[in-house]
């Protein structure tokens, strides 16, 4: 990712991601890691509108009796692993990591923030440009 403006760097500060695939056998929707409890994931989950259709199972089970193969959305989660060219003095955080939700049908990828020292609920939000090609473009990306 890159940042711009950011008024304590002199160039755009750019940080390599990593992330998870809720696919409910390598991860569930319980993170267990980066400070978010169960509750935490509930509540950034529920932010989605495609989630409440799993709730009642991902309550009973983080969803490991779900199978997601033919759902129409992905879930995963994002997390900011280093900044790529500035210190870590550079004014910006990586301690969080984001909920995300890819939208199968119309390429778009919304996201919440969760980092417990950090303003609750930031939204990501990407939107695809489809030119009728296969798969989805993000102006410099994109996921086939």
């Amino acid at each position: 990712m890159e940042a711009l403006n950011v008024p304590m760097a002199d160039t755009p500060v750019v940080t390599f991601w990593e992330g998870e695939i809720v696919d409910t056998k390598n991860y569930t929707f319980f993170t267990g890691k980066w400070g978010a409890t169960a509750e935490d994931d509930i509540k950034h989950w529920t932010k989605f509108p495609s989630f409440p259709p799993l709730l009642s199972q991902v309550e009973a089970d983080g969803g490991k009796s779900l199978d997601l193969s033919n759902y129409p959305y992905i879930f995963m989660r994002w997390k900011e692993q280093y900044f790529v060219n500035v210190g870590p003095d550079c004014g910006l955080t990586i301690a969080g990591f984001y909920y995300v939700c890819f939208s199968c049908n119309d390429g778009s990828i919304n996201g919440f923030y969760y980092d417990p020292n950090s303003s609750p609920f930031q939204k990501l939000e990407l939107k695809s440009n489809n030119d009728e090609k296969s798969g989805f473009r993000f102006s410099t990306y994109e996921l086939q």
